[in-house]
């Protein structure tokens, strides 16, 4: 921790610098999945680990997505030998909604939620009221230990029990609020309204939309505000202090935006999934896709800090949908296009006129009228998907840049 605003020097690193060393780690990091965790090594078994050096040979690797999850941790219990450290090896053992089973290690911060919670301003002394969940799920863990690293100490309240937090909030007057804006933005409401006097003065929120509004709110409330963008399975992927545009990568991780459905890097600036390699010894997940979407910001923060940015979260990359009683979903898409190759970039719409479903499969391609091109994608979709669609060609350019793989337009009354 280096001065009052970053919490080490390399947040303020070279990006070339920085980008160069996550590289140069990345080699090990597929050795140490490929020997310790099972369903990456089978995953990675063609894979040659020291020639993994850049983002162009990364984006080589298969993608392991975490809808499969569920089925992978039932075949292969508890965590669908995608771990590198045995259940008795763990600090916390959890069990998240669908289910889904994530390990967590051992070690002072194994989220890595300190950093984001010095971004938001706090510091050493400061009491954190931290409202996430503590029951089998992580939320409350990775913002308890990421708190307790900084120096601060915690209040676990949990979710719930208004009546009850306010009265520790009362007794204990913290200084920092961990949890959503909105259960925030009540709690404060609810001192007002009794005449307590309100202590917190900075927090860091995940959970659903900070919306400007919210956060000039809660400003007028003198509470600055700061958001991090985390998953049980990863840790801490992004993070954002009160003066940041956009929100900055973990120092520890390698992210990806890529078209959903498949592996492949979007341009910079457009929409896609997030995909995250960790350099965990305890989860050593490669390429795991999130299905979430966002996309990279240009340049670097105002507040100093010179990591890669995302806009933050943009919505769910799943964009299954049924037509005419069958499902079809993104990968179906991509499988299509690789069939026939040549296309740059497609969006099947969905369309109900007259209370029928229609799709209709629109391509980017250099040329739109290649001669028998959108009858042998017809029948690639066919083959993919077991459906009919109409193909339109379109030049590039043409499609939205908005993630967006399947756009189900249908109306109904």
């Amino acid at each position: 921790m280096t001065d009052s605003i970053h919490y080490d020097d390399r947040e303020t690193m070279d990006p070339e610098r920085r980008e160069a060393g996550l590289f140069a780690r990345l080699p090990a990091q597929i050795a140490l999945a490929k020997a310790k965790a099972p369903a990456m090594a089978r995953l990675l078994a063609e894979v040659d680990a020291p020639a993994i050096r850049d983002r162009t040979a990364l984006a080589t690797l298969p993608v392991l997505r975490k809808s499969e999850l569920t089925a992978r941790q039932a075949a292969e219990p508890p965590f669908g030998g995608l771990n590198a450290e045995g259940p008795g090896e763990l600090a916390h053992l959890f069990m998240s909604p669908g289910p889904i089973y994530d390990p967590q290690g051992s070690g002072p911060d194994p989220f890595r939620f300190a950093r984001a919670c010095w971004a938001a301003g706090f510091r050493p002394g400061d009491v954190v009221h931290n409202t996430l969940a503590y029951h089998f799920t992580p939320g409350g863990w990775m913002f308890d230990t990421g708190a307790r690293a900084v120096g601060c100490a915690v209040i676990p309240a949990g979710g719930g029990n208004t009546e009850q937090q306010l009265a520790a909030i009362a007794q204990l007057k913290p200084t920092a609020f961990t949890g959503m804006p909105s259960f925030l933005k009540l709690l404060l409401e609810r001192q007002e309204e009794a005449g307590q006097a309100a202590t917190i003065t900075k927090a860091l929120v995940t959970g659903e939309a900070l919306t400007q509004t919210l956060r000039q709110e809660l400003g007028r409330r003198g509470v600055t505000v700061g958001q991090v963008y985390g998953t049980a399975d990863l840790g801490q992927i992004a993070y954002e202090g009160p003066t940041s545009e956009g929100m900055i990568l973990d120092e520890d991780l390698i992210v990806e935006i890529v078209r959903p459905g498949t592996g492949d890097p979007v341009p910079e600036g457009e929409i896609g999934e997030v995909v995250v390699t960790t350099f965990s010894g305890t989860y050593p997940l490669i390429r795991f896709a999130t299905g979430d979407l966002s996309a990279f910001m240009a340049g670097t923060s105002p507040c100093g800090r010179t990591g890669m940015r995302l806009r933050g979260w943009l919505g769910r990359a799943d964009q299954t949908t049924k037509i005419r009683g069958m499902f079809v979903h993104p990968g179906q898409v991509a499988q299509a296009l690789k069939a026939v190759g040549g296309i740059s970039r497609a969006r099947l719409v969905v369309t109900n006129p007259e209370g029928r479903d229609t799709a209709v499969l629109r391509c980017e391609v250099p040329e739109a009228g290649a001669d028998d091109l959108a009858g042998r994608l017809a029948d690639a979709f066919r083959t993919a998907a077991n459906l009919r669609a109409e193909v339109e060609l379109v030049t590039p350019g043409a499609l939205p840049g908005d993630g967006k793989v399947i756009e189900d337009a249908r109306i109904y009354d």
